[in-house]
């Protein structure tokens, strides 16, 4: 079975940092871009930043360029989530998602979120 699991969340307060944990299991795990995204109370999911599948490409959202940073592990099947300087604005559940687009086909797999909150 495919597994995703997101882990790290937690409450910080604004200008600190936590680190977030991808665990993928069940699928050939070099093949697959890597992205986080965030979802906010009453607000839609968001892509934040995503990591090539061995490249290790990365692109980020405007609003966390230069604070938070992914990283991945191909050998441990770990994605890392690297977030500084945190704000209130980032509090929202974190997904990790795993995908791979081909030549007639698309794969794309969720986990459960973690939650960060950020106090001010």
């Amino acid at each position: 079975d495919v597994q995703l699991q997101a882990s790290g969340g937690g409450l910080v307060q604004a200008g600190g940092s936590l680190r977030l944990s991808c665990a993928a299991s069940g699928f050939i795990f070099d093949d697959y871009s890597i992205a986080w995204f965030r979802q906010a109370p009453g607000k839609e999911r968001e892509g934040v930043l995503c990591i090539s599948s061995r490249e290790g490409t990365t692109n980020y959202a405007d609003s966390v360029k230069g604070r938070f940073t992914i990283s991945r592990d191909n050998a441990k099947r770990a994605v890392y989530l690297q977030m500084n300087s945190l704000k209130p604005e980032d509090t929202a559940v974190y997904y990790c998602n795993a995908y791979q687009v081909g030549d007639g086909y698309e794969h794309d797999y969720w986990g459960p979120g973690t939650l960060v909150t950020v106090s001010s």
